[in-house]
């Protein structure tokens, strides 16, 4: 019985359920081009498609021939995507479906919000956004960063939410730990890569972010209160 098992098993999949190399076909060489270019496009679309995760082009490149360009691919897909409510989006290193901002108010009324969008409160999206391009940074430098004293619970909070993870030990007196963001802060923020944050300077020059008032303590005039409320929720 195991060795009929083992048999039937080996006839399409491998031991940890992939389809067995030598069986699945990815080149398609039996199709006319045009077929098979529409075939691998299914192909990437359903994957993603199905997934939970963002979809790696290394992933996707099982699934189809060896000349084929994923980019030149996903660039079809989205083409005749054009016209509907959702896209094929580039974010945390990898492909997913993701529904267009202009449907946003109508999906919160359907079914409500992202939970995590509204737990974050602006001085809180303010210290990710200092992480994200300083990183790795340890606290005491975010707290001169801000002015203003980031707490332990602050930064817990963060961390608990997965938006940010330990980074490597600061060299400076004390090897306090740093701070980096993580895989999920891309997804929160629907970035590919660090590389997608805005540019800082532009910030400035559209009037979203000043240094003198970060240096000077006044980016953040609800902050102290913010924490006050985080150690509340801590105590209780």
């Amino acid at each position: 019985m195991v060795e009929a098992v083992r048999t039937r098993r080996g006839k399409g999949r491998s031991d940890d359920g992939r389809p067995n190399d030598h069986l699945f076909d990815r080149e398609l060489d039996h199709l006319p081009p045009e077929a098979r270019w529409r075939e691998w496009m299914h192909r990437v679309e359903a994957t993603i498609f199905a997934a939970s995760e963002p979809v790696t082009r290394e992933t996707l490149a099982r699934i189809v021939g060896k000349s084929c360009s994923i980019d030149l691919l996903i660039d079809d897909i989205r083409e005749e995507l054009r016209g509907r409510p959702y896209d094929l989006v580039a974010v945390a290193g990898g492909f997913r479906h993701l529904t267009r901002p202009a449907y946003a108010d109508a999906i919160r009324s359907a079914v409500g919000g992202s939970e995590r969008a509204a737990d974050l409160t602006q001085s809180e999206v303010l210290v990710l956004m200092c992480i994200g391009y300083f990183q790795p940074i340890t606290r005491a430098e975010l707290s001169s960063f801000f002015g203003k004293e980031i707490s332990r619970d602050f930064i817990g909070h963060l961390r608990g939410a997965g938006l940010i993870a330990s980074g490597p030990r600061s060299p400076t007196p004390g090897a306090p730990y740093t701070y980096v963001t993580t895989k999920e802060f891309l997804l929160e923020f629907g970035l590919d890569t660090l590389r997608d944050l805005p540019d800082f300077e532009a910030l400035e020059d559209a009037g979203l972010l000043s240094k003198e008032k970060l240096l000077a303590g006044d980016i953040m005039p609800d902050f102290a209160g913010v924490q006050q409320e985080a150690r509340a929720d801590d105590d209780e």
